[in-house]
C-alpha cells in the first residue's frame, strides 16, 4: 500500500512513523499466510522432518524384523541342546553378562551424561540407551569371532527377558539425582515382539541343526553373510534419511563413539577377572557393547513428544553405525590373528616333524653300527627289511 509524496510533505513525523507501522503489520500478516515467509519455511522444515522420523522409523521396523528373523534362524543351526542346557542349569557365563549387561552399563551411561554436562532430555537417551538388553547384531558378530554361540543366544535371550524389570528399575534409579518430570514409558510390546522374533527363529534353527546336519551348515554360512549385509544397508540408510531431518549435538556424538568401545573393554575385562574361556570371554564382551538400538528409539518415541523426539533420536542411530564399525574392527583383528597364528602352528608342526624325522634317522644309523660292530647278521637282516620297505613303497 503505497502513499504519494505529496502526502508524506504534508504529514507530521508521527502520521509518517504510524503509517509505517501499519504498513509492517500488513506485511507480517501477508508473509504469515505465504510459504516462503521464513518463519513458516522453518515450520516447514519441522514438518518434513517429522515426515521422515516417520518413515524412518518404518523402514527400521521392517527391515530389523526381517533381518532378526533371518539371522537368528540361520545362527540357531548353530546351537547344540546339550550345550545350552548346560548354560541353563550353570548359568555363571549368564550371570557375568547380566551384570554387565544391568550393572556396569547403566552406570557407565550415567557417568558419560553427567561428565559431559547433558541437558535432561539428551542424559535420559544416553541413559535409556544404556539400561536396553543386548541386540541381535552381537550374534552375529560373535559367530565370526568363533565365540560360544550357545552362550550368546542364551544371554541375549535372558537379558530382553529381564529387561521387563531391570529397565524400569535402572531408570528409576539413575533418574533419582536429576531434575527431569517426565514420564518414561517402558515399551514392554516391543519386548515381547523382540522375544517372539529370537525365539521362534532360534527353535526352527535347533531343529534343523537336529535332523539336518549338512543343510543347516549351509544356512549358516548364508544367514550370516546376509545378516552382515542387512545391517550395513540398514545403518546406511538410517544414516542418510537422519542426516536431513535429525539434529545431533558434538556431546553426543563422542559419547555414541565412545561408549560402545567401553562395553567391549569392559566385559571382556569382567569376563577375564571371573575366570572364564577366552571364547566366553569375546562373546560377554561383544554382548556387553552392543544394544538394543531398536528398543531404545521405541521407548524414546513413547515417551517424549515429537519435538524433543527429533532432538534425540539421532543419538540410537549414531551408536548403532560405531557399534557395527566396532564391531567389524574387532571381527577384523581377530581374523587377521588367527590366520597369523594358524601359520606359526603350522610351522611349527613341520619343524617337529623334521626334528622327529632327523632323530629317526639317526636312531637307525646308530643302531645299524653298533650291530655291525657287534652282530653282521642282524645288521644284514635290518638292512634287507629296509630294502623291503623302500620297494613296497615305490
Amino acid at each position: 500500500m503505497a502513499i504519494p509524496d505529496s502526502t508524506y510533505a504534508k504529514a507530521s513525523p508521527t502520521d509518517i512513523f504510524s503509517h509505517i507501522k501499519t504498513h509492517e503489520k500488513i506485511k507480517m500478516v501477508n508473509c504469515s499466510s505465504s510459504l516462503a515467509c521464513p518463519h513458516n519455511l522453518t515450520e516447514e522444515k519441522m514438518e518434513r522432518g517429522l515426515e521422515n522420523h516417520g518413515n524412518l522409523e518404518l523402514i527400521f521396523m521392517v527391515v530389523l524384523a526381517v533381518m532378526m528373523a533371518l539371522v537368528m534362524f540361520s545362527l540357531g543351526c548353530t546351537v547344540d541342546i546339550k550345550k545350552l542346557w548346560l548354560h541353563i542349569r550353570r548359568p555363571w557365563g549368564i550371570a557375568v553378562g547380566l551384570l554387565c549387561q544391568y550393572g556396569l552399563m547403566p552406570f557407565i551411561a550415567y557417568l558419560l551424561a553427567t561428565s559431559f554436562s547433558l541437558p535432561p532430555i539428551q542424559a535420559i537417551a544416553v541413559l535409556i540407551l544404556g539400561c536396553s538388553p543386548g541386540g541381535t547384531i552381537s550374534n552375529i558378530f560373535t559367530y565370526w569371532v568363533d565365540g560360544d554361540m550357545d552362550l550368546s543366544i542364551c544371554m541375549t535371550t535372558c537379558s530382553t527377558v529381564v529387561a521387563l524389570g531391570m529397565m524400569p528399575l535402572c531408570l528409576y534409579l539413575y533418574t533419582q539425582s536429576w531434575d527431569f518430570e517426565q514420564n518414561l514409558t517402558v515399551p514392554y510390546q516391543t519386548i515381547g515382539i523382540t522375544l517372539l522374533c529370537l525365539i521362534v527363529p532360534v527353535a526352527f534353527g535347533i531343529f534343523v541343526n537336529f535332523k539336518w546336519r549338512k543343510q543347516s551348515k549351509i544356512i549358516l554360512r548364508l544367514g550370516a553373510v546376509v545378516g552382515v549385509v542387512l545391517l550395513l544397508v540398514v545403518t546406511v540408510a538410517g544414516v542418510v534419511l537422519a542426516k536431513g531431518s535429525l539434529n545431533s549435538s558434538i556431546s553426543l556424538l563422542v559419547i555414541s563413539f565412545v561408549f560402545p568401545l567401553i562395553g567391549h573393554i569392559v566385559g571382556f575385562l569382567l569376563a577375564l577377572l571371573t575366570r572364564h574361556s577366552w571364547e566366553r570371554c569375546r562373546t560377554i564382551s561383544l554382548e556387553t557393547g552392543a544394544q538394543n538400538i531398536q528398543m531404545c528409539s521405541t521407548m524414546l518415541q513413547l515417551s517424549f513428544s515429537s519435538e524433543h523426539v527429533a532432538q534425540i533420536f539421532s543419538f540410537p542411530l549414531s551408536y548403532g553405525f560405531f557399534q557395527l564399525l566396532d564391531g567389524l574392527l574387532i571381527i577384523s583383528v581377530y581374523q587377521v590373528y588367527k590366520r597369523l597364528f594358524k601359520r606359526r602352528n603350522e610351522e611349527k608342526n613341520l619343524n617337529c616333524n623334521e626334528v622327529s624325522e632327523l632323530t629317526e634317522s639317526d636312531a637307525k644309523h646308530e643302531t645299524t653300527s653298533f650291530l655291525e660292530r657287534n652282530d653282521p647278521i642282524a645288521a644284514m637282516t635290518i638292512d634287507l627289511s629296509e630294502a623291503v620297505l623302500s620297494s613296497s613303497k615305490l
